[in-house]
Formats: C-alpha cells, structure tokens, sequence
C-alpha cells in the first residue's frame, strides 16, 4: 500500500488566489494573504471575512483537514450602548481521517457531502437554536 500521508499531508498545492465566499448573494473576494506549510489564509482586505485551509497531523496519527471562515463586525457593547466593540464568529468543516489512507478520498468525499446535504437552512437553524 502507497503511504498517502507524504502525498496528502505534504502537498505544496494551494487554492487558486483569490477564493470567493458568497454570503447573503454577495461575493466576497479573499485574497492569499499567507502561506504556510500545510495552512493558507485568505481574507478580504478589510479584515472582515478570512478563510483558513489547513492541514494538522495529531499526535494519534491522524490527520486533522480544516476549512474554517471567520467573520467580525462591529457591534454595540449590550452593557453599554453607546459603545461598540468589535465582534466575531467562526464557521468550521472538519475532516479528521486516519494517515494510514484506511479511508480513500472518495469515500471522505462521501461523507463530506452526506453532512453537507444534512447542513440544510431547517437543519442549521434547529442547531442554532440548541437543537442536539
């Protein structure tokens, strides 16, 4: 059997620059902004929005394959009104798979896809309303 983790966990490949995430019908070019070895940043000029993609190898020989887009804004402070502090939230996919390749991509993928297609508006909003 090929050892896929040289393959996977080192690859020097990386997203076409820039990436663009569409929220509420609007695109949002993000520019690379770094690279790392197994990690790029990608982030809209005003810091606003960033996209992380990355790559960690766990200390139980597995690896750990990231997306995660980031928001801020500006919000009132709810203890005092007047003021405003800035804000932030976190939206992650994470695809934790054993280094040995026990599993193929295409099967990743079809798991991948399958909690995609359950991410529907109804199934996100019961979670965000504390639903479990």
């Amino acid at each position: 059997m090929t050892n896929r983790r040289i393959h996977l966990v080192w690859s020097n490949a990386v997203f076409t620059d820039p990436q663009s995430v569409t929220i509420n019908a609007v695109a949002n070019s993000l520019p690379r902004v770094d690279v790392g070895e197994r990690t790029a940043l990608y982030s809209k000029d005003d810091d606003t929005l960033q996209l992380t993609i990355s790559h960690l190898e766990t200390s139980r020989s597995r690896v750990r394959r990231m997306v995660r887009l980031d928001t801020k804004k500006m919000s009132s402070d709810p203890f005092v009104p007047a003021n405003s502090r800035e804000v932030s939230q976190s939206v992650y996919l994470v695809v934790d798979e054993p280094e040995d390749g026990a599993f193929t991509n295409a099967e990743l993928l079809a798991s991948a896809k399958g909690l995609i297609a359950w991410l529907s508006d109804a199934n996100v909003t019961k979670v965000l309303a504390g639903e479990s």
